[in-house]
């Protein structure tokens, strides 16, 4: 009877030390996948274009001086009516065409050094706003604008109200292929990190994607644009 209780035993034992080595062989497979699983490389793709920017913002703004104040709102609209009529002679709708209240100072309530009298009591700044979506023209006129200078309307420049804006507005259409590129230029990156490391490339760990930029090509020709992205993405590696 002993001597079955411990054949028994034996053979109990036999076999928690065959489960256990099993266990620990399938646990240690485990490990070593899960610690391959865990290396892992970061790369960032970019995608870099230029487009045709789609939409234009012209402010043409002139000054008008005068101690009348009757007669210098007489003289703005009638400058008024020959840039209108001049933008729409050149190509351009009246739809494409606004005009904002001019905006008038009165010297006579400001105070100067000396007390000199400024030789016109008001000054007046109008300004006529171009939006088009027809670039070409638009630039076009522009180059020809001098031709009202002539006329003797006195234009105003260089300040911050009075600066052409060049927009691009199609950013959803390219945003699929942009995004695209990037991620392929970034995996052909891992596939050359891992194959360098004598390592296979595995799936995606995690990705991220940068904010698009829109930016003007160069200062001479901010109507064309370069639109950037940058993809992030982080791969898995394996031997």
């Amino acid at each position: 009877m002993q001597k079955n209780n411990r054949t028994s035993a034996l053979v109990l034992g036999i076999f928690i030390f065959l489960g256990l080595t099993c266990l620990g062989y399938l646990l240690g497979k485990s490990a070593i996948k899960f610690k391959e699983y865990e290396r892992s490389v970061t790369v960032k793709g970019l995608s870099e274009r230029e487009y045709d920017a789609d939409i234009v913002i012209w402010p043409i703004q002139f000054t008008e001086a005068g101690n009348d104040l009757e007669d210098l709102y007489s003289a703005i609209e009638a400058n008024t009516l020959k840039i209108r009529n001049f933008l729409e002679k050149s190509g351009l709708s009246s739809e494409e065409i606004s005009v904002a209240s001019p905006a008038i100072t009165d010297k006579s309530a400001q105070q100067y050094a000396g007390n000199v009298r400024p030789e016109f009591r008001y000054s007046a700044t109008q300004t006529v706003t171009v939006y088009s979506k027809n670039i070409g023209t638009v630039r076009g006129i522009m180059s020809s604008l001098s031709d009202l200078g002539k006329e003797g309307i006195v234009f105003s420049g260089g300040n911050y109200q009075s600066q052409t804006e060049y927009l691009f507005t199609r950013l959803n259409e390219i945003k699929p292929q942009m995004v695209e590129e990037a991620t392929r230029q970034a995996r052909e990156v891992a596939q050359k990190f891992a194959a360098d490391s004598q390592s296979t490339l595995g799936k995606i760990k995690r990705a991220s994607q940068g904010q698009f930029s829109i930016s003007d090509r160069d200062k001479n020709n901010p109507h064309i644009k370069k639109i950037r992205v940058v993809s992030t993405v982080e791969y898995y590696l394996s031997d």
